[in-house]
């Protein structure tokens, strides 16, 4: 499994991807809201720390301007992923750009239909959104399990499934399982993955002993 990181904070980027473990990023135009800072300037940064995928989200609606947008975006960095919402527009637009050779991001897909029609278009990834069907009461990791099951019945599709909107580590967990491609996270939740009481335990209680035998390494 790919893990991606979903902001666009900087440093945490770069503090995660010292780490090795980053394999690209996700941005959209809240986590730009919040990061305060110039969009595109902004993505051609994250391109050079990290050399993987990096999704950049269009704004525009209409399928026109989703294509005049991608042409502008893709000029950033050749790792630059073209992200488009999941509307007819979206997918017309998801066509022409996967024809031209350029990768797509499909998001804010919430059923196996879409997802389907995603794949169909051309989506290099499909971004189904876990977080937000769990806080309908709806079961978000059904959704991963459905898409992959029916991905998994045509080999000759090249879509990966990408869950986004993860609220904490056991949704990672839990798309491990099943198999899903790729995990995009805000950064708070891949610092989690790090943490076990149980590992911070053992390494006091191995620093402990190490001090009673007088001993250094260097």
């Amino acid at each position: 499994m790919k893990f991606f990181i979903d902001t666009a904070d900087i440093d945490e980027i770069k503090d995660l991807a010292s780490t090795g473990l980053v394999d690209g990023v996700t941005t959209n135009p809240t986590l730009i809201m919040k990061s305060g800072r110039d969009f595109k300037q902004t993505i051609q940064e994250i391109c050079k720390i990290v050399e993987g995928d990096i999704s950049a989200e269009v704004v525009a609606t209409d399928y026109a301007g989703m294509i005049e947008e991608a042409k502008l975006l893709r000029k950033i960095a050749k790792n630059v992923v073209i992200k488009l919402p999941l509307t007819r527009d979206g997918l017309k637009a998801c066509k022409t750009i996967t024809d031209e050779g350029t990768k797509v991001n499909v998001t804010l897909c919430f059923s196996a239909g879409q997802a389907i029609l995603a794949a169909k278009a051309g989506a290099s990834y499909i971004s189904p959104f876990v977080g937000r069907l769990d806080d309908i009461s709806t079961d978000g990791m059904q959704l991963i399990k459905d898409i992959c099951q029916i991905y998994k019945q045509y080999p000759n599709l090249r879509t990966e499934v990408l869950v986004a909107s993860i609220r904490h580590p056991i949704h990672v967990i839990e798309a491990a399982k099943i198999g899903a491609h790729v995990c995009t996270m805000p950064p708070k939740i891949l610092k989690q993955l790090f943490d076990h009481p149980l590992t911070d335990k053992g390494l006091r209680d191995f620093l402990a002993d190490w001090e009673k035998t007088k001993q250094s390494i260097l």
